[in-house]
């Protein structure tokens, strides 16, 4: 979401958005795509309770001080931790993987949870600043790192991302950095949508999904890469 709203308005012929605005506005659409999506991942039995409410705590208030913090920072600065999250994920999701385990429910899973604690103290900080529910983030971690199979990270991911969203949202309604007239039409549509979203995902191959998230991050990364420099 945030590079469609950087980059999409003055493609068409419309101003450009303002990069705290769109931070703003990329909380508003995760939070309620989290909301939507992360139903149907948990009647599938795909969302890990404990991982969600271990990493999803400390997301919680780091986040939020993001948020509030973010006020204070100019927009290059903002840019540029996004764009090395980006890459950072970009360069996690081409890293060779089995996908022996991912069809795994998650009563199956085990994780670290001292490690989640602290990958989410992290990372909170970084996606409240950015304005992000941090599943472009959040999802390679928990694959690579915490060892989570695919489909019950992408589950738990939404969330988890509730979690960050609802502390960023927040934040950012807080220091005034949403513009509700443009937030709604995003919300409407991510609402419905997700909920679609999650019912093809569910049905498409792990390797598939793998890489159209490695895809999309890393385009991303070098979109966002070019412009600062």
């Amino acid at each position: 979401m945030f590079p469609l709203l950087f980059y999409a308005p003055p493609l068409l012929g419309f101003q450009g958005i303002d990069v705290k605005s769109i931070t703003g506005l990329t909380m508003m659409q995760g939070f309620f795509a989290s909301l939507s999506a992360m139903f149907y991942y948990h009647e599938n039995r795909l969302v890990n309770k404990p991982l969600v409410l271990t990493l999803g705590a400390s997301l919680f208030a780091s986040s939020l001080a993001g948020a509030l913090i973010s006020k204070l920072v100019t927009d290059k600065p903002i840019l540029f931790i996004f764009a090395m999250l980006a890459l950072i994920a970009a360069a996690m999701m081409l890293m060779p993987r089995s996908y022996d385990r991912d069809e795994l429910t998650e009563e199956k899973v085990v994780f670290n949870k001292p490690a989640a604690i602290l990958i989410g103290v992290f990372i909170g900080f970084l996606i409240g600043l950015v304005g992000q529910g941090g599943a472009f983030i959040t999802i390679p971690i928990l694959l690579y790192v915490l060892k989570i199979p695919l489909r019950v990270a992408l589950g738990s991911t939404l969330a988890i991302g509730l979690f960050s969203a609802t502390a960023g949202l927040i934040g950012k309604i807080a220091t005034g950095q949403v513009p509700f007239s443009m937030a709604w039409p995003l919300v409407i549509g991510a609402f419905f949508s997700a909920k679609l979203g999650s019912v093809v995902g569910k049905k498409t191959k792990t390797e598939v999904l793998r890489w159209i998230l490695a895809l999309i991050i890393s385009a991303t990364a070098i979109k966002v890469w070019l412009d600062i420099f």
